[in-house]
């Protein structure tokens, strides 16, 4: 098994951008973002987009990647978390063996600050989430704004 950590400094390459977007969009639960979606999460991360950077970490098992996590640095604090994981993904084959939790504890490791992440109610892994020291103080709720149509003159 061999994990691998990713920033600003150690690059992803664009093959391993391309693998590792092309496993979220296979094996996430969020079946709506697309792999565009990913990829800016990965060049933010790496500090390719204006932003202030974050981690991606992935686990290899006989070199296919079997687990991926994406954090972005939010570079706001004590009203909202440091950091937001993004993505944290594990191959279907592999889970309920470790590797999210491996992974949950790289990134804990590596962020300073607090860490947030988003997670739907039915979720297998909450109860990892919360052994592990997340809590679930709010409600998120969104608003999602309706495309302007522009209008001809």
């Amino acid at each position: 098994m061999l994990i691998k950590t990713y920033n600003a400094i150690n690059k992803l390459t664009t093959l391993e951008k391309s693998r590792i977007t092309k496993f979220i969009h296979e094996h996430s639960d969020h079946k709506n973002d697309t792999k565009k979606a990913i990829r800016k999460s990965l060049d933010y991360a790496a500090k390719e987009r204006a932003g202030l950077g974050g981690y991606v970490f992935t686990i290899s098992m006989n070199k296919e990647i079997v687990g991926a996590l994406v954090v972005n640095k939010t570079g706001m604090d004590d009203y909202i978390p440091e950091n937001i994981i993004v993505y944290v993904v594990t191959h279907q084959e592999y889970r309920k063996q470790g590797i999210a939790k491996k992974l949950m504890n790289r990134a804990i490791e590596h962020c300073k600050g607090d860490i947030a992440l988003h997670v739907t109610h039915d979720n297998p892994a909450k109860n990892m989430f919360e052994k592990l020291g997340f809590t679930n103080p709010y409600l998120e709720m969104r608003y999602k704004k309706k495309p302007q149509r522009s209008s001809a003159s």
